[in-house]
């Protein structure tokens, strides 16, 4: 897009969860002719267009699934690990995921999601190995990113430092620990660390870490795909 603030978004669910939003400023929405009625009431009327099906195509990704959605809109907002620290000295146990150069906005979309499923407080990431807000992230995350805070820092291994003054235990995934993630004691406040698919953490962030634990997988299988393994991860910490 010509504006780098603005993201388009699509598919009925990211859509209809970005018009719910009130965090969410939102420029135009599009929309085929059999669709108008669940979007009219939701927004101005003169911010609505109605188009067709290959005029949708056409402002979209090749491979964009729409469904017959689309809106412009403004990036929202994120979260500060300040205010992440600040919201968690208010909880006894929470978690949050922290990811460490997952590039793929499809993967985060999903992990996103996982987040929402599993209670994690927020989902943090390094900017500058991270993709900005898109369409694909937002369908992929199902309309759940309208609701999962994402914190973008600067400097991870300094984000996690603060994390643990804060009371956070940083928990570090990796393939090749000695302690099954069951074994961990998921009490308290949980930053648990994913490194991207293949290459996992990189050395200073693992250093960062309190402990590293492992998903215990077959051993012919070198790795899952990282929002797989996020899904499994979020889902082990949330049995307390």
């Amino acid at each position: 897009m010509s504006n780098k603030n603005q993201v388009t978004i699509y598919g009925r669910h990211a859509v209809m969860s970005a018009l719910a939003n009130p965090q969410r400023k939102i420029l135009k929405v599009f929309c085929l002719r059999e669709n108008l009625n669940e979007i009219k009431g939701k927004i101005a009327d003169n911010k609505i267009v109605v188009a067709e099906r290959r005029e949708l195509d056409k402002m979209l990704p090749a491979d964009a699934v729409h469904q017959g959605f689309a809106a412009i809109s403004e990036m929202l907002a994120g979260i500060s690990i300040e205010e992440i620290c600040s919201l968690a000295a208010e909880e006894g146990n929470c978690r949050l995921l922290v990811l460490d150069q997952v590039t793929d906005p499809q993967n985060i979309g999903a992990i996103i999601r996982s987040c929402a499923a599993f209670g994690s407080m927020a989902l943090v990431v390094q900017d500058k190995n991270s993709p900005q807000e898109s369409g694909a992230m937002l369908k992929a995350a199902a309309g759940t990113f309208e609701n999962m805070p994402v914190c973008r820092v600067t400097n991870l291994s300094r984000a996690l430092d603060q994390l643990k003054k804060s009371g956070f235990w940083v928990v570090g995934m990796d393939g090749y620990a000695k302690t099954n993630i069951d074994k961990l004691d998921k009490g308290g406040r949980l930053a648990v660390v994913m490194g991207s698919e293949g290459k996992g953490m990189r050395r200073l962030i693992e250093e960062s870490c309190d402990i590293t634990v492992r998903l215990p997988i077959a051993e012919n299988v070198e790795s899952l795909n990282v929002s797989t393994a996020a899904a499994i991860v979020l889902y082990e910490l949330s049995k307390e």
